[in-house]
């Protein structure tokens, strides 16, 4: 998102996390209403033009919100969404966006609450691992033709009883409305979500063989410095790197693999 967009979706997560700063507020159930507005703004194109029309004024379509919404979803849901659509937005789909995100990260608060985030960032993390390494899962789970129904109930087969329910839920949702995204982007997307909660970012380690419990909080110590903020480690095991480790934070890549260092070699003799 950008300009008037990148500000409405930051408004909404304030109001958001101060929301559910009241332990009486059902996260779970916020996240879950906040899906269901998102469906319903992806659907009906000319709702979201009305919702996000500069000409028209913020009380007005506030008021329009609730007219819709009450009595379908609880006065917390109405109250955010009232808020997100007296913002200014650059676009009508950065409405549903940021609806969808807080949809997400309503959940993530609701890991949090229970104690339960790191677990979810690690299954996140390890089934997108378990997804990417096999085409027939992802075929399956991305796959347009299939219903949506029939990919969910895979997701709960797979993960249900072995993942918290958070993680669950976020993965249904991604596979049941991927809206354009592919599945790696998605989790993708709610790790950084989950990362953003407690103000650190994401590591994709990538090493020949598992890391110590030593040598990970010895890197993660080392990126924590380099980049001023706490960094949460995902540890991905591949034996073509040969030795060393590769670190991609965002679009950045700290690679000092064996692999790496022979490639560079190899072209070198070859110029």
């Amino acid at each position: 998102m950008i300009g008037a967009s990148r500000g409405a979706l930051a408004a909404g997560r304030e109001n958001l996390e101060s929301l559910t700063d009241s332990t009486a507020v059902d996260a779970v159930r916020l996240g879950e209403e906040l899906s269901a507005v998102t469906a319903l703004l992806d659907r009906e194109v000319s709702l979201r033009r009305v919702l996000t029309d500069p000409a028209r004024s913020g009380q007005d379509k506030a008021g329009l919100v609730a007219s819709l919404l009450a009595g379908q979803v609880s006065g917390e849901t109405v109250d955010l969404v009232s808020g997100l659509v007296r913002s200014r937005w650059s676009g009508s789909r950065d409405l549903v966006d940021a609806t969808e995100q807080l949809a997400a990260y309503a959940e993530v608060i609701a890991a949090d609450r229970a104690g339960a985030l790191d677990d979810v960032e690690d299954e996140l993390f390890r089934f997108g691992r378990v997804v990417a390494g096999s085409p027939e899962l992802r075929s399956a789970l991305s796959e347009p033709k299939a219903g949506t129904a029939a990919k969910a109930e895979l997701v709960r087969s797979l993960l249900g009883g072995r993942a918290n329910p958070a993680t669950v839920r976020l993965v249904v949702s991604l596979v049941s409305h991927p809206r354009g995204r592919s599945l790696d982007q998605g989790l993708e997307s709610y790790s950084r979500l989950a990362a953003s909660r407690r103000g650190r970012v994401v590591a994709l380690v990538t090493t020949a063989v598992p890391l110590s419990d030593g040598q990970r909080q010895r890197l993660a110590g080392a990126l924590g410095r380099l980049y001023g903020r706490q960094v949460h480690l995902n540890i991905d095991i591949d034996p073509e790197v040969l030795g060393g480790v590769k670190v991609q934070i965002g679009d950045e890549i700290i690679d000092g693999t064996v692999a790496s260092r022979l490639e560079g070699a190899r072209q070198g003799l070859e110029g």
